[in-house]
């Protein structure tokens, strides 16, 4: 980590903390949210242009390879969040939330010309590369833009949000799909510029999102952190809103630093923060098993067990996505409430300790289609808010200085055991859905997981609601909290 001579003597962020919600934090929401909304997206449009994409009419792909298109686009994702993750820590979170927008726009529109698989693979591999990016810069910026005492709800409503892209995705597919409406080979390819409309449309909104003042300051750039939230701060209170005083103690001394090392990452992650790094690993492993588990086989169990039609599937994947949306929104408020640790244990417990009865509910034959989605919509109400509350966690217990790293990590390794392993498993406890036992044995293995990320969370889980990023996770570059001045150091001027 390099640093510059002088250290600063701020009050950056207890000023954005102090604010009162105003209609910037909705711009902030709208431009930036919108990321979770695409990956939902084309998640559910991946999912459901496979079996078109096997016809001779279109790329004339076998399962196999159909399969491989899938895996590629998580890649990509993976990939995109490592990448551009390092680059949102140190060159800025505008910069790069820009940046992976505009890679997700292009290349995913381009897929929508691909001629054979490999063009196929290459372009949504790309495309892949910026939503993983966006995770890393855009939960960021979210987390240093939003005031604390709104931080928990907004960040869990706007990773619920990927469910409203997936009934995105789920409702233009049904019309895009149908070869009664569109042609076939023509479907698809319009299916895919779908979100590439949705991005362009707000593409000018983050234009107007101001780079992290968190991010400015403790990379040297005091006065354009200065101004940047002096800026805010006259929007907010052109909205008639009044600003409260700032507390003696508000003062944050900073030594300023251009970039942290990967020995760096090590020693804070692993050494620093041992017990935080389980409690991510633990909370965004267990959730993206159980999800991708559910989600990517929940057609093969609809059909195979309850002889419901491929036609007919989507109708049932509607109320599904519904209360995985509903739980983020309605629970959010809780988390900054209630508090981190209650909510985030309880909600995996819970989640756990239902899915765990449904499963047996199922294998003794007692549900038919209907009521099997209707026990799922009650799981998941709650496990997507504490499936929310995962990204939230790594996304707030880690320094400013490595926090979008943090984010591609412990992304990267949740997409691996749930994106590649959990759906694999799952479709093989399937088979030929002629005997419910191995799949009743699979839900107890994602129920024992969520249970697992719970009690991580009732011992580990870090009391962080309505609290500063800097007093949750005090910055590397920070020297002391101090109040007063003196004269080796600068500080930048209040409101």
């Amino acid at each position: 980590m390099t640093s510059t001579e002088q250290t600063v003597r701020s009050d950056v962020p207890a000023r954005i903390d102090r604010l009162p919600w105003a209609r910037f934090h909705w711009l902030v929401v709208l431009a930036l949210g919108v990321a979770w909304v695409l990956d939902g997206l084309e998640i559910q449009m991946a999912a459901s242009i496979a079996s078109v994409l096997k016809d001779e009419g279109t790329l004339h792909l076998t399962a196999s390879q159909v399969g491989l298109t899938a895996s590629v686009y998580l890649l990509g994702e993976v990939v995109g969040a490592l990448w551009f993750g390092r680059l949102a820590d140190r060159l800025g979170r505008k910069k790069l939330f820009l940046i992976t927008l505009g890679v997700y726009l292009i290349f995913n529109g381009l897929s929508g010309f691909a001629w054979d698989l490999w063009s196929f693979l290459a372009l949504r591999f790309i495309a892949g590369m910026g939503i993983g990016g966006e995770y890393a810069a855009i939960n960021s910026a979210i987390d240093e833009l939003i005031p604390a005492r709104y931080r928990g709800r907004v960040d869990i409503a706007i990773n619920g949000t990927y469910w409203m892209g997936a009934m995105i995705g789920a409702a233009s597919q049904m019309v895009l799909l149908n070869p009664d409406i569109v042609p076939k080979d023509l479907g698809w390819r319009i299916s895919l510029f779908v979100g590439p409309v949705i991005g362009l449309a707000i593409w000018q909104l983050r234009k107007h999102v101001p780079e992290s003042p968190r991010w400015l300051l403790t990379h040297g750039r005091v006065e354009e952190a200065e101004r940047t939230v002096a800026g805010i701060e006259e929007r907010v209170r052109a909205d008639g809103k009044s600003l409260p005083d700032l507390d003696d103690d508000a003062v944050i001394e900073v030594k300023p630093t251009d970039s942290v090392s990967y020995r760096q990452i090590a020693r804070v992650m692993l050494k620093e923060y041992p017990s935080r790094s389980l409690l991510g690993f633990a909370l965004m492993v267990t959730q993206s098993f159980l999800y991708n588990a559910i989600f990517f086989t929940y057609g093969l169990v609809l059909s195979g067990f309850y002889g419901i039609s491929d036609q007919t599937i989507p109708l049932y994947f509607f109320p599904f996505a519904l209360g995985n949306l509903l739980g983020p929104l309605l629970l959010g408020r809780l988390f900054d409430t209630v508090g981190r640790k209650p909510m985030i244990a309880g909600t995996y417990l819970l989640s756990a300790a239902i899915l765990a009865v449904s499963g047996y509910l199922f294998w003794i034959g007692a549900l038919n289609a209907v009521t099997q989605t209707v026990l799922w919509c009650v799981v998941f109400f709650i496990a997507s808010a504490g499936a929310s509350s995962a990204y939230l966690t790594v996304s707030e217990i880690f320094p400013i200085e490595l926090r979008a790293q943090a984010i591609s990590f412990f992304f990267a390794i949740s997409q691996f055991f749930g994106g590649v392993i959990a759906p694999a498993l799952f479709a093989g406890l399937i088979g030929d859905a002629k005997n419910p036992t191995p799949l009743f044995y699979g839900y107890l293995v994602g129920a024992g997981l969520m249970a697992v990320g719970g009690l991580v969370a009732l011992f580990f889980a870090v009391p962080a609601h309505q609290r500063s990023l800097e007093h949750v996770a005090k910055p590397l570059s920070a020297v002391s909290r101090t109040a007063g001045a003196s004269s080796s150091t600068r500080r930048t001027a209040t409101a």
